[in-house]
């Protein structure tokens, strides 16, 4: 079908085709790098040659040399910071690199003499002037707690170069200086004092001009991305919100990710009918999406086209993680993107759901195991719960999380409890005969969303480690047995990424290459669930719903998962703050399991 998501074949194909021909920025980022590299190497290895200008330097005030060596390594380093801000195509980089360019090229001439480093530095200006319209990209989203990340980066950074520059020059090294008293010297350095190193001649004015470059870039960049006007990543307004829910509450019965698109971290833009939305969230100049565009489905095109103006404007690299079959078809067909099948949505049919049955024994043992053990449960809407228990339900997740991050992005509404969520489901497990704990009798949580309104999807599995195990199958099953009596006629489970590899993989007759893969998968799940998660979810007999990820180019892949990561919340480079220095949320989110954590614990 012209336009449609394509066969696995295709994709494949897709995958292992050429890359796209890259734009004028991408390719003036890495000369752009490639001169900062040459500059830093100007400056940190200085090598004089006999010549005339050799000789017009010796009658110059001494402190000449040093200070181009400064300005080559000052230059060398801001430029090697903006080469990706210009591979963007971002505004304000190439204003940096016009200005730096020629300053590079005075320090390479007046340093090391080097006609090729100046034509270098000289000849990247050309293409920077003549295509200076593609370089139009407007800044990301941001905060000045960057600030504080620049500052112990480039910190560290400088401190490790500084190490360097020092130790360069061992034949003019006064003695024989420990480690610890060459630290010493870059951090006095760093600050512009004199340290316990010394050299012969010039060099100890060389080190000191090239250390004290390396301070200033420090302070500057800090200072700025300090003081620069603040640009704090998007929030939903309480607007957004109120017009997201009015169209989840006509359309949301399309897809069991449309609630989640209500997370309070995601930014929206509507078609200019106002029909429908896409949620997004930029990480790592990645605009990444997640499931299908809310709202009426002819109105989608318009949604889309606002979603990749957006990411056109900022030069985001466009991605949606984890939309249906018939979002993958629009996706391309508007966008000429590619899709990929990351993996498949276990949905049960509360109709057809019974513990009866061979293939449901083990669940079924499981349940009634429990059962005996003293543990019932109850399964609730939000809005039928009291204050004080919803609070201890809040707390009890937040504090039974398996990780020290909060994770949720694409499958994850990211809160409990809140008044405008009173249409969710809580299935709690209780042991009133057991020895009671913080949180009294409750020993396990399950949080649903609406999907519609005769559906659910979870949100959240949680539960007390000194529980018996089976606490996720027992609700689970209480939920769906709960479902007819709430109008619940689906529920959508947890996500399985690369399902049908894995179930493919292991049938008889499966080639080298599926087994290769499906091995890779299950090594990879001893840290990710993978396997472990497919497995617990086919114990209900689901029927599967495939899941795409839709992407521009087969080379931004890495790029996306990462990104990807970062959202669900499996990387985080944040830097650790202390306790106050940390932001506080106005709307509390303790809790929250994403693209393949909505199912962890499962045992």
């Amino acid at each position: 079908m012209s336009g449609g998501v394509p066969n696995r074949s295709s994709r494949v194909g897709r995958l292992l085709r050429g890359p796209r021909p890259e734009s004028v920025p991408a390719l003036v980022g890495r000369a752009c790098a490639l001169v900062g590299v040459l500059d830093i190497a100007a400056g940190v290895f200085p090598r004089f040659r006999h010549s005339r200008m050799h000789s017009m330097a010796e009658v110059l005030p001494g402190s000449v040399g040093p200070f181009a060596a400064a300005l080559s390594l000052s230059s060398g380093v801001l430029l090697l910071l903006l080469a990706h801000g210009l591979k963007r195509g971002k505004r304000r980089a190439w204003r940096a690199a016009v200005a730096l360019l020629p300053a590079g090229a005075v320090g390479q001439f007046t340093y090391r003499h080097s006609p090729v480093g100046v034509l270098i530095s000289l000849a990247l200006l050309a293409p920077l002037l003549l295509h200076r319209d593609q370089f139009a990209a407007l800044p990301d989203p941001r905060s000045r707690w960057r600030a504080l990340a620049n500052f112990v980066l480039m910190g560290a950074g400088s401190l490790g170069l500084g190490l360097v520059i020092v130790s360069v020059h061992p034949n003019r090294m006064i003695g024989d200086p420990s480690l610890a008293d060459r630290l010493t010297h870059v951090l006095y350095g760093l600050f512009g004092f004199e340290g316990p190193v010394d050299y012969q001649g010039n060099t100890s004015w060389t080190v000191a001009f090239s250390l004290g470059a390396l301070g200033w870039i420090t302070a500057v960049t800090t200072i700025y991305l300090a003081f620069r006007p603040e640009h704090p990543a998007a929030r939903l307004t309480e607007e957004d919100e109120a017009r997201l829910r009015d169209l989840l509450a006509r359309h949301g019965r399309r897809d069991s990710l449309g609630h989640f698109a209500l997370r309070r971290d995601k930014a929206v833009v509507f078609s200019p009918s106002g029909k429908a939305a896409v949620t997004y969230r930029v990480v790592s100049g990645v605009m990444l999406a997640s499931g299908d565009p809310i709202g009426d489905v002819e109105a989608w095109p318009g949604a889309i086209e606002r979603f990749m103006d957006e990411a056109r404007a900022h030069s985001w690299t466009p991605a949606v993680m984890g939309c249906s079959e018939t979002g993958g078809e629009v996706w391309t067909r508007e966008t000429g993107l590619d899709a990929l099948e990351l993996g498949d949505e276990a949905v049960v049919d509360v109709a057809d759901f019974s513990l009866a049955g061979r293939a449901m024994r083990n669940v079924r043992q499981m349940v009634k195991r429990i059962e005996r053990a003293g543990y019932e449960t109850r399964v609730r809407r939000v809005g039928d719960l009291g204050e004080a228990e919803l609070e201890r339900v809040r707390q009890a997740a937040a504090d039974w999380r398996g990780t020290d991050t909060e994770r949720g992005f694409s499958m994850a509404l990211g809160r409990i409890g809140d008044a405008s969520d009173a249409d969710c489901l809580i299935a709690t497990a209780h042991k009133a005969d057991g020895e009671p704990g913080p949180y009294g009798d409750l020993k396990a949580v399950l949080h649903f969303v609406p999907w519609g309104t005769d559906g659910a999807s979870l949100d959240l599995m949680r539960r007390d480690r000194s529980a018996d195990p089976g606490m996720n199958e027992l609700l689970i099953v209480a939920a769906l047995q709960a479902a007819p009596k709430l109008g619940i006629a689906r529920v959508s489970l947890n996500f399985a990424m690369f399902r049908s590899a894995l179930a493919r993989g292991e049938k008889i007759g499966a080639g080298p290459v599926l087994r290769a893969w499906r091995g890779l998968l299950v090594f990879l799940s001893r840290w990710f669930q993978i396997e472990s998660l497919y497995k617990f979810n086919a114990k209900f007999q689901p029927r599967w719903e495939p899941r795409f990820v839709v992407y521009r180019a087969s080379a931004d892949l890495p790029r996306i998962g990462f990104a990807a990561m970062q959202a669900e919340g499996f990387v985080n480079l944040a830097l650790p703050l202390p306790g106050f220095l940390r932001r506080r949320s106005a709307n509390p989110r303790p809790c929250a399991h994403g693209l393949a954590e909505r199912g962890v614990h499962v045992a």
